[in-house]
């Protein structure tokens, strides 16, 4: 490679990592709790596990609970914990339009006891993950909102995107820095930092099919909500037009919400149904409807939903929505990004090599800070010189 095109991509690598780095570092940094997340749980508001041998409770008696205790609430959503006896529900108090009070409660699903009742940090259309609490859910904001909604989203997706063009960048320039050296040499006897000069690029070529699949699909998750808000906007529409001038069910009129779970696992018999929404446009839901969220069964497709639309009145299917490509290769790629679909094992071994990325992402900050030092040092020295010869020709 030409002097010149090789110091073209030394830039574009250099400039591309700097730039995300400090991002990239907070990343992986929360990422590593929530590779466990399902081991750890919720450190700060863990509910107290209630031991029983009773069945669990229909999601009829689970709803009529809540509404027991919000009389004057209606329920908005209903999602069933999958690793825990936990069953959460979303509730608005009525307002005026756009003001509605959101809150959330946490029942025991075999004794329906209320283990915690809140007010939802965040509008629960702007977030996948609406019942991540305490600890964990402060390690999902940082990793994928930044706290800022919809803007940190798409900054980090930025983030993401440098991420890959780092890691391309960095594997054109491997050959040209390292064709002298075997592969796997660290210079220990020279300075401190041509030996981290070494273990970067070690590791940096080692971890490199790993760190390619993560910020991909970190920048697919990342884009998820624009993702939505297309299909949203493009396909959901004409899949509501009917329904869209009829009147919402009263709730004398509608079928129960076990009835409409059941009938929508009847549709789809090999997935499983752990999410409902109601009648209504609070969510995006559809007026006349029960949507019922089907799951994949399998760790590698546990993540692919498929929304039933549930006749709120009839207890009937009326239709099964399939997703377009992209969202199912979004849905795809969360397993895949935090390593949920070969179990602890695998678990452990993302959580090693996210411990490698940081000490890639912390050398190459490393490296560049010690080039600075080292300029800035053979500067001074240059004019050191330049003082001492002028000096000299002075006399």
């Amino acid at each position: 490679m030409k002097r010149e095109r090789l110091r073209r991509w030394y830039w574009a690598h250099k400039w591309s990592s700097l730039v995300c780095t400090l991002f990239l570092l907070l990343v992986c940094i929360t990422g590593l709790p929530l590779v466990f997340r399902d081991e750890i749980g919720d450190w700060n508001q863990r509910a107290t596990a209630i031991a029983s041998s009773a069945p669990v409770l229909s999601l009829d008696a689970i709803a009529e609970t809540a509404l027991r205790r919000y009389p004057g609430d209606r329920i908005a959503s209903l999602f069933c914990d999958d690793d825990e006896p936990k069953v959460f529900v979303a509730m608005v108090t009525p307002g005026a339009a756009g003001a509605e009070r959101k809150h959330a409660l946490v029942l025991e699903s075999h004794t329906a006891t209320v283990l915690e009742d809140s007010l939802h940090p965040l509008p629960m259309q702007q977030t996948k993950h609406p019942w991540v609490t305490g600890f964990m859910g402060v390690m999902l904001q940082l990793h994928v909102y930044l706290f800022a909604g919809l803007p940190g989203q798409l900054f980090l997706a930025l983030m993401a995107l440098l991420f890959v063009a780092a890691i391309v960048t960095g594997v054109v320039l491997y050959a040209p820095f390292m064709k002298k050296l075997d592969f796997g040499t660290v210079r220990r006897g020279h300075s401190s930092r041509l030996k981290w000069l070494d273990l970067h690029n070690l590791l940096g070529i080692v971890l490199l099919g790993w760190t390619l699949v993560v910020g991909v699909t970190g920048l697919f998750n990342e884009l998820s909500t624009p993702l939505t808000g297309l299909w949203q906007l493009t396909t959901v529409p004409k899949l509501l037009a009917p329904y869209k001038d009829k009147p919402m069910p009263a709730p004398a009129e509608m079928v129960s919400p076990q009835t409409a779970m059941d009938a929508a696992h009847r549709a789809l018999p090999e997935m499983t149904m752990r999410y409902i929404a109601w009648p209504g446009k609070v969510f995006g839901t559809s007026p006349q409807h029960y949507v019922v969220y089907a799951r994949g069964s399998t760790p590698a497709t546990f993540e692919l939903i498929e929304p039933v639309l549930v006749d709120a009145r009839t207890g009937k299917v009326d239709d099964v929505v399939a997703l377009p490509w992209y969202l199912k290769a979004l849905e795809l790629s969360r397993p895949l990004h935090f390593g949920d679909y070969g179990g602890l094992p695998l678990k452990i071994l993302w959580a090693l090599l996210d411990l490698a990325t940081i000490v890639v992402l912390g050398s190459g900050l490393y490296l560049w800070l010690a080039r600075r030092k080292h300029r800035a040092a053979q500067l001074e020295t240059l004019a050191q010189v330049h003082a001492a010869e002028h000096a000299e020709a002075s006399r």
